[in-house]
């Protein structure tokens, strides 16, 4: 029988540094042994954004560190992992040169195959990791520098429809928080202040809502909510939640009108697949009305829906590492020590870059 393979994952391609040990049983299955996580939130909150160079020295001083606690905890010594995959990007490039040359290293030191992962990929795989979902399937990535839909066929086969014509749905967010003076990061700001809201008191557009075409669109959005919120200056504690309920709303009915056109699109191409489903990931799936959206929108399409929990969903070397176990499960060549770092890196490379599409320096 074949042995269980494991592997070490480095992942800095913004705000978090962060290592795992991932195994891969023969069967197929995944097994997470070690994930730790260091956010580095507080250095970035008073700045209201992710500040490149605060972020590059950062992982400099935390990532050996966090190697080292991620090996301990999984009882693992370099030696005996069967590979190494960092992130190498899209992402702020600072980073990713921190993460790939440190597993760069390591490779070398220890005389193990490297894999430098796509970001993206590590999202679009974890499912797999999570779940043991079964080729072909749907992937939304929503957050602070992605909107995507996109068909994934097998490891390294993906195929983009659709995407963000201008802003990503995390900036969104953000842009939205900031403008009504709540804190970074402006997601679960946002979602905070629209329990308390009422979610039909402003009527803020549905961009490209009822187009046959997949993309998305959320700056016209975000111009409604900031001539909503000027027009009743001074906004008081309550207009505020009013405003988020009501942009939520608008984001939630939005995307079940581009998501379940994307459904019925994967339904006409693959009608013999029974175990249709859609996943989602990426920082903006934490947000637990556009999962309950979703979700009631797959059951009445008849998909499966998965998200991920929280803790894999946003920035984590889990799913880079199991990124790296699939590749090399997959029988794909291990990448040469002369990779360089992507800021930008479509999972589609075939695909039309579009105005907006995969902004430089956003968060993945």
């Amino acid at each position: 029988m074949p042995a269980i393979q494991s592997i070490l994952g480095i992942e800095t391609s913004c705000d978090e540094t962060a290592a795992a040990v991932v195994l891969r049983h023969p069967d197929g299955r995944g097994e997470i042994v070690s994930n730790v996580v260091l956010s580095q939130l507080e250095e970035h909150s008073a700045y209201g954004g992710v500040v490149p160079e605060i972020a590059a020295r950062a992982h400099v001083e935390a990532l050996d560190s966090l190697i080292a606690e991620a090996l301990l905890q999984s009882g693992k010594t370099l030696g005996a992992l069967d590979a190494i995959a960092a992130t190498a990007g899209p992402g702020l490039i600072g980073g990713l040169i921190v993460g790939l040359m440190t597993g760069k290293a390591i490779a070398r030191a220890c005389d193990k195959p490297l894999f430098a992962v796509n970001h993206l990929e590590g999202h679009a795989l974890t499912a797999r990791l999570t779940d043991q979902l079964s080729f072909p399937y749907l992937m939304l990535l929503v957050s602070g520098g992605h909107t995507q839909l996109i068909l994934v066929r097998g490891v390294g086969d993906y195929e983009r429809w659709g995407t963000t014509i201008d802003d990503a749905l995390g900036e969104a967010f953000d842009k939205t928080a900031k403008l009504l003076g709540l804190p970074y990061p402006g997601g679960p700001a946002v979602e905070r202040a629209a329990l308390s809201g009422n979610p039909k008191r402003f009527v803020f557009p549905r961009p490209l809502v009822g187009e046959t075409r997949l993309d998305f669109s959320f700056s016209g959005l975000k111009t409604a909510v900031r001539q909503a919120a000027t027009s009743i200056e001074p906004v008081t504690e309550a207009d505020v939640a009013d405003i988020c309920a009501s942009f939520q709303n608008a984001v939630s009915r939005t995307l079940k009108d581009r998501i379940g056109r994307g459904l019925e699109r994967f339904s006409a191409e693959f009608p013999a697949e029974k175990a249709r489903a859609l996943v989602v990931a990426g920082g903006v799936a934490a947000n637990r009305e556009l999962r309950q959206t979703l979700s009631d929108l797959c059951a009445a399409k008849g998909f499966r829906f998965v998200a991920p929990p929280h803790a894999l969903c946003t920035d984590n070397a889990a799913m880079i590492a199991w990124a790296g176990l699939e590749r090399l499960a997959a029988g794909l060549s291990p990448d040469g020590f002369d990779t360089q770092p992507r800021s930008r890196w479509p999972l589609d490379q075939k695909a039309e870059t579009l105005i907006g599409y995969g902004k430089r320096g956003a968060k993945a």
